[in-house]
């Protein structure tokens, strides 16, 4: 408690003002600090007077943490908003592709307004990275949820593939465009792109894996195999897709993937 007086009593919006934005967000804590000690010792403000504590130091705690929260709120909101317009920019035309400009001209922002809350031009396309790959991989397990038999979850995923590509990021499949791009490139956008491979194929195996214990899939299939099948076949499909600038491929490869897990998966 007493730790807490001092931080109430020695609270001042004059001195946070006076420290600059690091020093603002150090005194909004501060004075979250200083409330959440109150309400955890059930005490009230005015209870605490004849102990030490300035109660008006404690409203201007008070006032402050709520403008801070405000200002970290809309912050946030608009930090949101810059890596979503971004992303198709990059997904389009690539890290070395995109210029500010671009990422202007799409944000509705000026240069500081930009990396006001972002390093760099990477750090920027590192979240836009994750953006668009959180949101394809949303609509790719799209319905998963609700089938109960593993291999059907699994004929799932491929057809979300062909059919689920509405409300993705304009530009192609992020992880393919990615990939290709940073492969003699940038390494931190590379390092994303295993990454989210490396997720791609742990969640199919994870399925796979599911299905065996429960019989619903052969035990003489290799776990690592089947995921790696579905995985290149998809993603080869739609880089066939892109060049022959029609859907053909990734139809093909949505058929031979179900007759191949009917066939050469399923337990009979």
């Amino acid at each position: 408690m007493a730790m807490t007086q001092g931080l109430i009593a020695g609270f001042s919006p004059g001195r946070a003002r006076a420290a600059g934005e690091e020093g603002r967000g150090k005194f909004a804590v501060v004075a979250l600090i200083g409330l959440i000690e109150l309400f955890k010792c059930n005490l009230r403000p005015f209870g605490l007077i004849s102990q030490g504590v300035d109660a008006d130091g404690l409203g201007q705690a008070t006032k402050f943490f709520s403008r801070e929260m405000e200002i970290m709120r809309k912050g946030a909101a608009t930090r949101r908003e810059i890596i979503e317009k971004a992303a198709p920019i990059f997904n389009k035309k690539g890290f070395e592709g995109a210029s500010l400009s671009d990422l202007m001209e799409a944000t509705g922002l000026e240069k500081g307004g930009i990396y006001r809350h972002f390093e760099s031009k990477e750090q920027l396309a590192e979240e836009a990275f994750d953006y668009a790959w959180n949101l394809a991989m949303e609509r790719r397990m799209a319905g998963t949820e609700t089938i109960d038999n593993s291999v059907d979850r699994l004929k799932q995923i491929v057809r979300n593939f062909l059919e689920k590509r509405e409300g993705l990021v304009p530009g192609g499949c992020p992880l393919l465009n990615t990939a290709v791009e940073s492969d003699d490139g940038n390494a931190a956008l590379r390092s994303k792109a295993k990454r989210a491979m490396t997720g791609l194929l742990a969640r199919l195996e994870s399925i796979v894996e599911d299905g065996k214990k429960r019989g619903e899939i052969k035990g003489t299939v290799k776990t690592e195999k089947v995921a790696m099948l579905i995985a290149s076949t998809l993603e080869g499909s739609l880089m066939v897709n892109r060049l022959r600038e029609k859907d053909t491929a990734i139809r093909v490869a949505v058929q031979h993937l179900e007759e191949y897990l009917e066939s050469g998966v399923r337990a009979t």
